[in-house]
């Protein structure tokens, strides 16, 4: 299973979305929705990037948490979009100090 596959499915469960729910709120023909998920999902087939966008959109994750090759990252990526901007600048600056001021 691609990473990306394995992120998309983790998203949508842990938000408690069936397959055909996340397809038909991200805009996909209702009639394919399931499908085309489950096929996301086993990897038979990779959605555009709009199509991961849209995805995005509707389960509150940035673009960039689907393709994170370690956990660790996509969880701060999920963390950090989550943030209020003022939010954000002090966890980059908090970062930065801890990164390179070593």
């Amino acid at each position: 299973m691609s990473t990306f596959s394995r992120r998309l499915k983790e998203a949508r469960k842990s938000r408690g979305f069936s397959q055909e729910r996340l397809g038909i709120e991200a805009n996909l023909d209702p009639a394919s929705a399931s499908a085309r998920m489950n096929q996301y999902e086993k990897g038979v087939h990779q959605p555009g990037e709009s199509t991961v966008q849209q995805i995005a959109a509707v389960l509150n994750l940035p673009l960039a948490y689907f393709y994170c090759e370690d956990d660790e990252t996509a969880h701060l990526l999920q963390c950090f979009h989550c943030l209020k901007k003022d939010d954000r600048k002090q966890v980059v600056d908090l970062a930065e100090s801890l990164a390179f001021n070593h």
